[in-house]
């Protein structure tokens, strides 16, 4: 091979590189000083969305959807309960083996790695509409919040200092590093499935690229844009219950939508709890969940609200001069 064909071979392995492996990415982000969209970041967004557009040439059958719906119900208990409740707010225990599992599960969702994850959300919680929050809707804007700030260079990198209670685990730093391994075993076992249904059960109407477009892309697309909704729609419309310094709200829809992240308002006034819908009214599914998985022994010792964190101080009055 000549000097021009090394130069770009070496080219062709950078961007692979690049590609599958977040650190190289994060070193690039670190040391280019300069604000704007991270290429791969933005491209990964890109593509998800467009994999929808594929839904009219694979079709759709039942089984396709109700695989989307069903894939959407559990990739959100997965984000919400471990992604959230647990790696970032570490409020219930489980074992390191259950922590990988989930953490691993948590990451066919696509929404990067466990740490990244983790230690955004702690910046987010620690710097509330102010500056250094990723994500403030009031600061930044709707759309920023939404889905720009994803895509933005100086937000690309994991900010270990903020997760050092999850860092001491490799195993953890490895799904942090390959946060495209889970999502791509995820994607090549749907589309197995389905090529294996096509063959033996011919009824359902699926094969493989049906599934794989229901199952991945628009299953995820749609668990991307609600989870997302927590970050800009929890704090632009609902209820404030609690005077937090902050605007968050609680929404009924939001909490539907997200198995009950949507209380968040509750959330961002007690956030060490394993329950966002502090009474029986408020509609927590990621919470019952915890409660099954915690009575066949998988989690325990669920953070209960305390009973004096559930009834809102007033605001301080300014005493008269």
């Amino acid at each position: 091979m000549n000097e021009r064909g090394e130069r770009r071979d070496s080219r062709f392995r950078r961007w692979i590189l690049h590609w599958f492996d977040a650190s190289v990415a994060e070193r690039a982000a670190a040391s280019d000083p300069r604000r704007g969209v991270d290429p791969k970041q933005a491209f990964s967004l890109v593509f998800l969305h467009a994999g929808c557009l594929l839904v009219p040439g694979v079709g759709w059958s039942p089984f396709a959807v109700a695989t989307a719906v069903a894939l959407y119900a559990l990739r959100a208990f997965f984000v919400t309960a471990f992604y959230h409740r647990y790696l970032s707010h570490r409020a219930f225990k489980t074992s390191r083996p259950a922590q990988l599992v989930f953490a691993a599960l948590g990451g066919t969702a696509v929404q990067r790695g466990p740490l990244w994850w983790a230690a955004h959300h702690r910046q987010h919680h620690s710097h509330t509409e102010q500056e250094g929050d990723p994500h403030s809707p009031h600061r930044d804007g709707f759309l920023w919040s939404h889905i720009g700030w994803i895509t933005a260079r100086e937000n690309f990198p994991t900010k270990l200092h903020l997760v050092p209670d999850l860092a001491r685990f490799p195993e953890l730093r490895w799904l942090d590093r390959f946060d495209l391994a889970a999502p791509a075993v995820y994607a090549a076992a749907l589309f197995a499935i389905g090529a294996v249904l096509a063959r033996v059960a011919p009824g359902l109407g699926t094969d493989g690229p049906q599934l794989l477009v229901w199952g991945f892309f628009v299953s995820t697309v749609i668990l991307f844009h609600v989870t997302s909704l927590v970050n800009s729609g929890a704090h632009s419309f609902g209820r404030k219950r609690y005077p937090t310094r902050d605007e968050s709200r609680n929404s009924f829809l939001i909490a539907l939508l997200t198995m009950g992240e949507g209380w968040h308002n509750n959330h961002h006034h007690y956030p060490g709890a394993a329950r966002n819908g502090f009474f029986w009214w408020e509609l927590d599914v990621t919470y019952y969940a915890l409660r099954l998985l915690g009575w066949l022994g998988v989690v325990w010792d669920l953070n209960p609200v305390p009973r004096r964190a559930l009834v809102p101080k007033r605001a301080a009055v300014p005493e008269a001069s």
